[in-house]
């Protein structure tokens, strides 16, 4: 029983570690996504947070402020389906693909 639960202890570390790594990986990716052709600029990182957002002058109309909260949304939608194109692993149920079993 000593040599199996080593085994588990070695390889719980080496899942600690990948998913340490992967976590590191993510927040340096870095993606932007667009919409109303440009009007709208979000750059978001491998954990979907906003690093920045640009709005052209021209599409800010205070009469039409839904307008604006639709093209920031599509932004960060078009960013996102980047990252998850750029990045599929990410995506994957846990524990796919890791060198991992007992």
């Amino acid at each position: 029983m000593g040599s199996g639960f080593s085994k588990m202890k070695k390889q719980a570390r080496m899942l600690e570690q990948q998913f340490s790594q992967m976590k590191e990986e993510q927040q340096k990716m870095s993606v932007e996504g667009t919409s109303g052709a440009g009007l709208v600029k979000i750059t978001i990182n491998g954990d979907k947070e906003i690093k920045s957002i640009q709005i052209k002058p021209e599409c800010v109309d205070p009469n039409d402020v839904e307008g604006l909260q639709d093209l920031i949304k599509a932004a960060f939608e078009d960013a996102s389906k980047k990252l998850q194109e750029q990045n599929p692993e990410n995506h994957l149920p846990l524990g796919k693909g890791l060198p991992f079993s007992f």
